[in-house]
């Protein structure tokens, strides 16, 4: 089934995080990192889905930063890195673990920079990471941009 077209610019402001029946996965390095049908997805304009997987999905091993960062909607992140075949991929994934009031559904969720790892796919479809290091989007067929992120795109 062709999912519709979405684009990144109807999608609103503050962030939306919803639950989505999408089959999300990862590998790196040839191993399983996870393998979820119980993302939520965080759809803000101007940028790809972001998918926040069940901690309970996660096969690899995660190990806590001393990374923080802010956000004005969804509260403080901490990050982690991850590690596959004794190889550390730093600042790979992030959480909230005590998410702003509204987010709460990203509690016992991390989020995966798809460009830090060798393959993910939503619905089997693989992705293109975001523009940029900083978002972290998930771009499959169905998500239309301009995306925000890339070099230029700043100050939108």
């Amino acid at each position: 089934m062709q999912r519709p077209t979405e684009s990144v610019w109807d999608y609103p402001r503050p962030p939306r995080a919803e639950p989505t029946d999408r089959h999300i996965t990862a590998s790196h390095r040839g191993e399983v990192v996870f393998d979820s049908r119980g993302a939520v997805r965080v759809l803000e304009t101007s940028h790809p889905p972001v998918y926040y997987i069940p901690r309970a999905d996660v096969r690899a091993v995660l190990t806590a930063t001393r990374r923080r960062t802010f956000c004005e909607f969804k509260g403080y992140a901490s990050y982690w890195n991850l590690v596959v075949g004794g190889v550390v991929v730093p600042d790979a994934a992030w959480s909230y673990e005590d998410p702003a009031p509204g987010y709460e559904i990203l509690r016992s969720r991390l989020a995966f920079y798809p460009g830090l790892l060798d393959e993910c796919a939503v619905d089997g479809e693989r992705v293109v990471p975001q523009p940029g290091d900083f978002y972290g989007g998930w771009l499959t067929a169905d998500i239309t941009g301009p995306f925000k992120g890339g070099p230029g795109t700043q100050g939108w």
